[in-house]
């Protein structure tokens, strides 16, 4: 698995309209791109938002940074006023519940 996390600052009185703009724009097209497994819109604190794309393979993972770069220039560019810091790379220790675990 690979992990694309982005770090983007974002003016306090734009958060909500970045936010409803990612879910209704940015997360339908991540979500088709090849080896997606998921995506997290996260808030860091008042003018801090990253995102986390988890991928099967390096491909998707650097297909989500092209496609992300795009997106944000044409639909955020007039909200977001400097480039995400941007960080990619290999799962080495990875956790997770089962679903027999969840569900209980």
């Amino acid at each position: 698995m690979y992990v694309t996390i982005r770090r983007y600052k974002v003016p306090p009185q734009s958060t909500a309209k970045v936010t409803r703009r990612v879910q209704e724009g940015f997360v339908p097209i991540i979500s088709k791109l090849p080896g997606f497994v998921e995506y997290f819109w996260t808030s860091a604190g008042e003018n801090e938002m990253f995102s986390v794309n988890v991928f099967t393979d390096r491909a998707g993972a650097e297909g989500s940074v092209r496609a992300a770069a795009d997106w944000v220039r044409k639909s955020l560019a007039s909200l977001v006023p400097s480039p995400p810091e941007v960080m990619t790379g290999e799962v080495i220790v990875h956790q997770a519940k089962s679903q027999t675990e969840k569900a209980a």
